[in-house]
C-alpha cells in the first residue's frame, strides 16, 4: 500500500511540475552566409617507401595458434 501511495504521489508531483512551465518566445535573426572557398594544390615529388612483409599478420597468427598442455589427448 505504501508503494502505491508513493507512486501516485510521484506522478502527481511530476505532472504538477510540468503544468507550471511557461513557454518563452524567442526572436530569431536571419543572416546571410558568404562562402569563399579556395583550394590550393601542390605537386609533391616525394617517394615514400612501404615495407612489404612476406607473411601477413604472422605475429597475430602465431599468437592465435597457442595451445596449452591440457588440450592434448591423454593416454589411458
Amino acid at each position: 500500500m505504501k508503494a502505491i501511495l508513493t507512486f501516485v504521489f510521484f506522478i502527481f508531483v511530476s505532472t504538477a511540475a510540468m503544468a507550471n512551465t511557461k513557454e518563452v518566445k524567442v526572436e530569431t535573426i536571419t543572416k546571410g552566409v558568404n562562402l569563399e572557398i579556395t583550394i590550393a594544390t601542390k605537386k609533391l615529388n616525394t617517394t615514400e617507401v612501404a615495407r612489404l612483409y612476406r607473411f601477413k599478420n604472422s605475429r597475430v597468427k602465431k599468437a592465435l595458434k597457442f595451445s596449452s598442455k591440457a588440450d592434448k589427448a591423454k593416454m589411458a
